[in-house]
C-alpha cells in the first residue's frame, strides 16, 4: 500500500503545481488600456505602435488615441513608438490604466527625401526636388499613379484628351527634353530603375519624389534626361497585424459635349431624310460604374516587418464597351538582424488586366453621321451607307471587336549591411516580365474595316524583359560641424522586346474571330496575308557611379555625383558617356538671423544627363528581303535599308537651376522658387542620306540642338489653424518657353490635317531659331459671296499666296496663329477640416495655349454635296454661309481653362467604443467638376504631342510627334465627369 500511495501521490503532486502555475499564470495576464496624446499640444495620436516588448504582442491607437492590450510576464514593459516622437518604454507593475504624453524627436522632425541611391534631409538639398505623400495625391477613381501628381507638382504636366480608361496621359517634366528618345521621365519604385507604373497600384504608394532638374537626375545617367519620378510604396510596422481595407465605386457622366445640327435644322440645309430619329451619341455612350477594392494587411516584430495588398479593379469608361478588369497583388517583407546592422528587403508584385479598347474613333462617326439614319434596316442588319468615310458608328462598337491581355510581374531583392559604423553596403536585384496579347476582329459585315476583306482578323504579342543588378557603398562621417556622405557604385541594365503580329482576311465564321486564323481564305490562298516579327537584340547599360554630399554648420550644403555610363545602343565608338552634376545650398537666415524666417536658402545646381534611343540597333544597318522567282523556285534578296552609323553618340542635356526656398519662423509659409534653363543637343534622327556614299538611302544621326528656359513657384501657407476649423492653401505655378536652337531642316511644316480634303495640309512650323509649337497658316477675314473664306494679303504685296506649298515661301501670305503650348499652367489647393469633417478642393488651369480645332475644321463649313450626307459641327462660332472648307486661322481657338478639377468631403467617424475598428472614414468625390473655358471643343487640355491623323488603333508603341504640340484630333475620347463614394477602414 505504502508503493501505490507513492504512485498516487507523486502525480497529484506535479497536478497541483501544474494547476497553481496555469493560474498565476492567467493571474498575471492583464488589459491595460490608456490614451496617447502628442507632448506639444495633447492632441490624440493616432496610429502610435504599442508594443510588449520582448514579444510579437502589440496593438495600434485609434483616431482617439486609445489602445488596449493585453500583458503578461515577468515585469512586463510597454513600449511606444511613432514616427517623429521618442520612444517611450514604460513598466506595467500593476496598472490597468497607462495614459502617455509622446514628447517629440525634434532630430527626427527633420523632413527626409528619397533622391537617387539613398536619403537626405530637405533643408541639404541643392536641387529641384518636391516630395509628395499620400495626404497630397488627388482622389477619387485614379487608374494611373501619375494622376495622382496632376497639377501638384511645379513644372510637371500630366495630360490627357479625354478619359479613356484604357489611355495613358502624356507626363512632360519642364517641357520637351528630347525628339527622337523617351520624353517622359524615369520611374523608380522602391528603387528599382525603369519599373512600370501600371504594376503599382495607387492604393499602394507611400510617396512621390521627383527629381526636376539635371543635378538632381544626373546620377541616373542617360535614363534621367527627362526627370525622374521616385516611387516608395507602403510597408508594414511592427506592433501587430493591421488590416486595411478601401472600397469605392465610381459613375462617370458626359461632361461636355459637342454642337451638332439637330434633325430639323440638318433637313432645313437640304440633308437626306432617311425616316428616322437617332441620338447617336446616346446610343455611343452611357453612364458607366466603376468598383475598387484595396485590401492590405500589414505588422511585423521587432525585427520583421511585412505587408501584403491585393486590389482589384473593374473599370468602365462612357465610350460603351471600353473598360479593364484588373488584379494586382503586392507584397515585401523587411527583415534586421545583428543589432540591426543587417537589413534585408524583398518586394513582389504582379499585374493582371484584361481591356477592352472598344473604337474611340466611332465618337466621331457618332457625331458625322445621319441623324434620320435608324440604327438598323428592314433586315435587322446595322444600317449603312456606302459613303466615304461614313460607317454606322453603333455597327462599330457592336460588330468589330478590339481585346487585351496584359500581364505584368517584377520582383526585387536589396541587402543593406553596416560594416562598421557609418559604412553601408547595399546590393540590389531586380526583374520585370511584360507579356501582352492583343486581337482585333472585323467580321466581312463591317463597312468599317472587314467589308472588304471578308472578315478581317489581327492578333499580335509582344514580350518585354528587363533586368537590373546594383551594388554601392555609402558612408557618413561627423567631423565637427561637417558631416559627410560619399557613395560609390555599380550599376548593370539589361532589356529585350520581342514581338509578333498577323494580320489575315477572309475569316469563314465569325464565331472564331482571331482565335483561329489558320481557317483564314487568304493564308490557304496565299495572298494578302501581313506576317510580321521582331526581336531586338539585347540593350546592355553598364555604369559606374560616385556621390559626394556636404554639410558645413547645418547651413551650406555641397552635393556633387558623377555617372559613366555606356550603352550596347549607341555606336562602337561612342558607347560611353560621362554625367556629372554638382549643387550648392547656403541657409542664408543662419547668418543673417531674420526673426521672420526660420529658413532663408538659396542653392543652385548644374548636372548633365543623357538620352538614349527608344529603339534598339540603330547604330548598325537594317535589311529588307524581296523574293524571285528564278529557275522555279524562290530566291532571297536582301538590300540595305539603312546605313550603319558607329559615330553615333548620346543626346546630351546640359541644365543650370537657381532657386531660394524660405521657410518663415512660425511655419506658417513655405515657398519655393526655380528658375532654370538648359540645353539639348545631338538628337538622334533618321535622315536621307546619299545611298552611292553610305549604301543605303537613310541612317539615323546625331543632329539639333533645343534650349528651354522657364520658372517654377510654390507656396504653402496655413491660413488658419485651429482646434475645431483649419484651412491650408497651396498654390503651385510654372512657365516654360523651348527654341529649336538648330536642326536638320531649315524650316519644315508638319502635323498633317489629312482626309478627307485637306491632305498636304499642315499645320505646326518648326524653323530653327523659333519657339516650338507655333501653329501657322492663311489668316480668315470674313465670308465671299461665293461661300469661300476671304483670306488676309498678310504680306502686303497684293498677291494672295495661301497655297499649302507655299507654306515656306518667305511671301507667302501665312501668320502665327498660335502656339500649342501654355505659358503658365496652375494649381490651386485649399484642405479645410471642421471638427470630423474633411474638405479638399483643388483647383487647376492652363493659359496661353491654342488648339487646332480640327472637328470644327472638317465638319463645321455647310459644305454643298456633303452636307446631304453627313452631319454638321454647329457650334456658336458657326457661319451658315462658309460652305468651303480649309484651314486658316478661324479654327485655331485660345483654349484657356480654369477647372474645379478634384473636390473630395469626407468624414473621420468615432470608434472609440469599438474594440476591433482603428478607424473608419467616408468621403464623396467629384473629378472634374466644371470647367471655365471659351474653348468649344471637346476638351481645352492642351494636346502635348501628336499622333497624326491615323488610327493607331490599341498600338502603344506609335511614337508620336513631340515637335508638333495644339492639335486636337478627331480620334480622342469624350470627357467624363466622375462621381465617387468611397469608405477606408482599418482594424
Amino acid at each position: 500500500m505504502k508503493y501505490n500511495y507513492q504512485f498516487v501521490k507523486i502525480p497529484i503532486s506535479l497536478l497541483s503545481l501544474l494547476l497553481l502555475s496555469i493560474s498565476i499564470a492567467f493571474a498575471q495576464e492583464t488589459t491595460v488600456t490608456g490614451v496617447v496624446t502628442d507632448g506639444e499640444d495633447g492632441s490624440p495620436l493616432p496610429g502610435v505602435n504599442v508594443l510588449l516588448k520582448g514579444t510579437s504582442t502589440g496593438a495600434i491607437t485609434d483616431f482617439e488615441g486609445n489602445y488596449s492590450i493585453k500583458v503578461s510576464g515577468d515585469e512586463p514593459v510597454l513600449v511606444f513608438s511613432y514616427i517623429g516622437y521618442l520612444k517611450q518604454e514604460v513598466p506595467v507593475a500593476n496598472q490597468s490604466t497607462i495614459n502617455i504624453a509622446m514628447p517629440l524627436d525634434v532630430q527626427s522632425l527633420a523632413e527626409v527625401v528619397v533622391v537617387g541611391y539613398g536619403t537626405q534631409e530637405k533643408k541639404e538639398i541643392t536641387s529641384a526636388v518636391v516630395s509628395l505623400e499620400a495626404k497630397d495625391f488627388n482622389q477619387g477613381n485614379i487608374n494611373n499613379p501619375s494622376q495622382l501628381l496632376q497639377g501638384k507638382v511645379p513644372g510637371l504636366s500630366v495630360s490627357g484628351k479625354g478619359n479613356d480608361p484604357n489611355g495613358k496621359p502624356a507626363i512632360r517634366l519642364r517641357g520637351i527634353s528630347t525628339i527622337g528618345a523617351n520624353t517622359e521621365p524615369l520611374v523608380v519604385i522602391d528603387g528599382v530603375i525603369g519599373a512600370s507604373l501600371d504594376n503599382v497600384d495607387p492604393n499602394d504608394i507611400e510617396s512621390i519624389n521627383v527629381l526636376k532638374d539635371g543635378s538632381a537626375a544626373a546620377i541616373y545617367g542617360s535614363r534621367g534626361s527627362s526627370g525622374v519620378i521616385l516611387v516608395t510604396t507602403k510597408t508594414g510596422q511592427a506592433g501587430g497585424v493591421k488590416v486595411n481595407y478601401h472600397v469605392y465605386g465610381s459613375m462617370d457622366t458626359r461632361a461636355r459635349d459637342l454642337d451638332i445640327l439637330s434633325k430639323d435644322e440638318f433637313l432645313a440645309l437640304g440633308g437626306n431624310d432617311l425616316g428616322g430619329e437617332t441620338d447617336w451619341i446616346d446610343e455611343l455612350t452611357r453612364d458607366s460604374y466603376s468598383q475598387v477594392h484595396n485590401l492590405s494587411i500589414s505588422g511585423g516584430s521587432g525585427s520583421t516587418t511585412f505587408r501584403m495588398a491585393a486590389n482589384y479593379r473593374d473599370i468602365n469608361g462612357i465610350l460603351e464597351k471600353s473598360g479593364f478588369e484588373q488584379i494586382n497583388f503586392r507584397a515585401n517583407i523587411n527583415h534586421s538582424a545583428i543589432n540591426d546592422r543587417l537589413n534585408l528587403t524583398f518586394n513582389f508584385s504582379t499585374t493582371q488586366r484584361e481591356s477592352n479598347f472598344s473604337f474611340p474613333e466611332a465618337l466621331r462617326y457618332g457625331l458625322l453621321y445621319n441623324p434620320t439614319a435608324p440604327i438598323f434596316d428592314e433586315n435587322g442588319s446595322y444600317f449603312q451607307v456606302v459613303v466615304f468615310d461614313n460607317y454606322n458608328p453603333v455597327g462599330i462598337i457592336e460588330l468589330n471587336q478590339n481585346l487585351g491581355k496584359t500581364k505584368k510581374f517584377n520582383y526585387n531583392g536589396k541587402i543593406d549591411f553596416e560594416v562598421i559604423d557609418g559604412l553601408t553596403l547595399t546590393g540590389n536585384i531586380a526583374q520585370q516580365l511584360e507579356d501582352g496579347m492583343f486581337g482585333e476582329y472585323y467580321p466581312g459585315t463591317s463597312y468599317y474595316r472587314g467589308f472588304n476583306r471578308s472578315g478581317l482578323a489581327r492578333r499580335r504579342a509582344e514580350d518585354r524583359q528587363f533586368t537590373l543588378f546594383e551594388t554601392y557603398a555609402t558612408y557618413t562621417k561627423r567631423f565637427g560641424n561637417l558631416n559627410m556622405t560619399l557613395s560609390a557604385g555599380y550599376s548593370y541594365q539589361q532589356e529585350k522586346f520581342e514581338d509578333f503580329l498577323v494580320d489575315v482576311g477572309g475569316i469563314p465564321v465569325d464565331a472564331v474571330a482571331f482565335n483561329a486564323l489558320e481557317w483564314a481564305r487568304e493564308i490557304r490562298q496565299a495572298n494578302r496575308l501581313t506576317l510580321e516579327s521582331s526581336a531586338t537584340p539585347k540593350s546592355e547599360i553598364a555604369a559606374q557611379f560616385a556621390r559626394a554630399n556636404f554639410s558645413w554648420d547645418e547651413a551650406i550644403f555641397l552635393n556633387a555625383s558623377v555617372r559613366r555610363e555606356g550603352s550596347t545602343k549607341l555606336g562602337e565608338d561612342n558607347k560611353y558617356g560621362v554625367f556629372p552634376a554638382v549643387g550648392l545650398g547656403v541657409n542664408l537666415n543662419r547668418y543673417l538671423e531674420i526673426a521672420a524666417f526660420d529658413q532663408l536658402k538659396v542653392r543652385a545646381g548644374y548636372g548633365v544627363t543623357g538620352s538614349l534611343p527608344r529603339d534598339n540597333g540603330l547604330s548598325k544597318p537594317s535589311y529588307d528581303v524581296n523574293y524571285s522567282e528564278v529557275d522555279g523556285s524562290l530566291e532571297a534578296n536582301f538590300t540595305q535599308s539603312r546605313a550603319a552609323n558607329p559615330d553615333l553618340k548620346w543626346e546630351v542635356k546640359k541644365e543650370f537651376n537657381f532657386g531660394v526656398d524660405i521657410t518663415t519662423s512660425d511655419n506658417r509659409l513655405t515657398a519655393a522658387l526655380d528658375v532654370y534653363t538648359r540645353t539639348i543637343s545631338d538628337f538622334i534622327l533618321e535622315r536621307n542620306v546619299d545611298p552611292a556614299v553610305f549604301g543605303a538611302p537613310t541612317r539615323f544621326e546625331n543632329a539639333g540642338e533645343l534650349s528651354t528656359n522657364g520658372f517654377e513657384i510654390s507656396l504653402n501657407y496655413k491660413a488658419i489653424e485651429g482646434t475645431d476649423f483649419s484651412w491650408n492653401p497651396g498654390i503651385v505655378l510654372s512657365h516654360y518657353k523651348s527654341t529649336l536652337d538648330s536642326y536638320v531642316i531649315e524650316e519644315q511644316m508638319i502635323a498633317e490635317l489629312g482626309a478627307p480634303g485637306l491632305n498636304g495640309t499642315n499645320l505646326v512650323r518648326i524653323k530653327e531659331g523659333e519657339e516650338i509649337g507655333q501653329i501657322w497658316g492663311p489668316v480668315f477675314e470674313g465670308v465671299a459671296d461665293d461661300g469661300a473664306p476671304i483670306l488676309a494679303d498678310v504680306n502686303g504685296d497684293g498677291t494672295l499666296k495661301t497655297d499649302q506649298g507655299n507654306a515656306l515661301a518667305e511671301d507667302g501670305d501665312f501668320a502665327l496663329l498660335g502656339n500649342g503650348l501654355p505659358d503658365l499652367e496652375l494649381g490651386f489647393t485649399n484642405q479645410i477640416s471642421y471638427k470630423r469633417f474633411d474638405l479638399n478642393m483643388f483647383f487647376r488651369g492652363a493659359f496661353g495655349h491654342s488648339l487646332v480645332n480640327t472637328f470644327r475644321n472638317f465638319y463645321e463649313p455647310r459644305v454643298p454635296g456633303s452636307i446631304n450626307s453627313y452631319n454638321r459641327i454647329n457650334t456658336e462660332l458657326a457661319l451658315d454661309n462658309l460652305t468651303t472648307a480649309s484651314f486658316h486661322s478661324y479654327y485655331v481657338e485660345k483654349a484657356d481653362f480654369f477647372k474645379l478639377d478634384n473636390v473630395t468631403l469626407g468624414y473621420n467617424f468615432n470608434v472609440g467604443d469599438v474594440s476591433w475598428l482603428s478607424s473608419l472614414n467616408a468621403y464623396v468625390n467629384v473629378q472634374n467638376a466644371f470647367v471655365i473655358t471659351d474653348y468649344t471643343g471637346l476638351d481645352p487640355e492642351p494636346a502635348l504631342q501628336d499622333f497624326g491623323s491615323v488610327d493607331n488603333g490599341n498600338r502603344p508603341d506609335v511614337n508620336p510627334n513631340v515637335l508638333a504640340p495644339g492639335v486636337d484630333r478627331r480620334n480622342n475620347y469624350f470627357t467624363s465627369r466622375t462621381f465617387t463614394v468611397g469608405v477606408r477602414a482599418s482594424f
